[in-house]
């Protein structure tokens, strides 16, 4: 295993300790109301932070919240927050502020999260094992059903309860399982073939974290996380304070 990719392994599963991964398929794959389909995505990225926030007032006993204390958590505008629900229906009353509850509620739904969505994990390298066993898919209702690779050596083994398969199966296997959303943890020179198997599997909304730019249909969502990019916006926000 090149050292690069044990150490890609090492930095995403400090990643997912210290950050929700989980959350991250909620703001990228998670369906709301036809009706709104033209909502931005960055729009849909706060209404994740916000139900997060929600869910923390929730367990400490909140019963209701502000757009302001919501604003202050998310890093936004009172303004934004209201624009950003308004989206979606009233919510909430003048003076009052919102019910967290009812809030929280409503955003579960907003956001897809009122079912399971079954994951399947294309490469069981340091990178797919890290993913595999990140508890807090299971948590926000993402259920790795199967994990799966091209390495004799790797397909049988098990993982939290989920034996690694042969990729070679995942076309007959997508039949039984249906999966809703396939993420990519192979190299960037496998990458292609890799999602198109996933398409050709039925799968439509794909997780990418090769660094290379996919081809798949109109109808088949792909999003790539890119370490470097990050990295490369903490680095532009270090250099440029003031």
């Amino acid at each position: 295993m090149p050292v690069a990719g044990i150490e890609a392994g090492r930095a995403l599963q400090a990643r997912l300790a210290a950050t929700d991964c989980a959350g991250y398929l909620v703001k990228e794959f998670t369906s709301y109301p036809p009706t709104v389909k033209r909502i931005a995505d960055s729009t849909v990225r706060r209404l994740s932070l916000y139900l997060r926030f929600l869910e923390e007032f929730e367990q400490g006993g909140q019963l209701t919240v502000s757009s302001d204390e919501l604003a202050r958590r998310g890093g936004t505008t009172s303004a934004q927050v209201r624009k950003d629900l308004s989206s979606f229906g009233s919510f909430g009353k003048r003076g009052l502020g919102y019910s967290v509850h009812e809030l929280s509620t409503s955003l579960r739904s907003i956001l897809g999260l009122e079912r399971e969505w079954k994951v399947v994990i294309i490469g069981a390298g340091n990178i797919g094992t890290a993913l595999a066993q990140y508890r807090g898919f299971q948590q926000r209702g993402f259920r790795v059903v199967a994990v799966y690779d091209n390495d004799p050596a790797r397909v049988q083994q098990r993982w939290r309860g989920v034996v690694v398969r042969d990729v070679a199966n995942l076309h007959d296997d997508a039949a039984v399982d249906m999966p809703d959303i396939a993420v990519l943890t192979v190299p960037a020179d496998d990458a292609q073939s890799a999602v198109d198997d996933v398409v050709a599997a039925g799968i439509q909304a794909v997780l990418n974290f090769a660094p290379v730019s996919l081809q798949v249909p109109p109808d088949v969502t792909v999003r790539t996380v890119s370490m470097a990019m990050e990295l490369e916006g903490l680095s532009f926000a270090l250099t440029n304070r003031e």
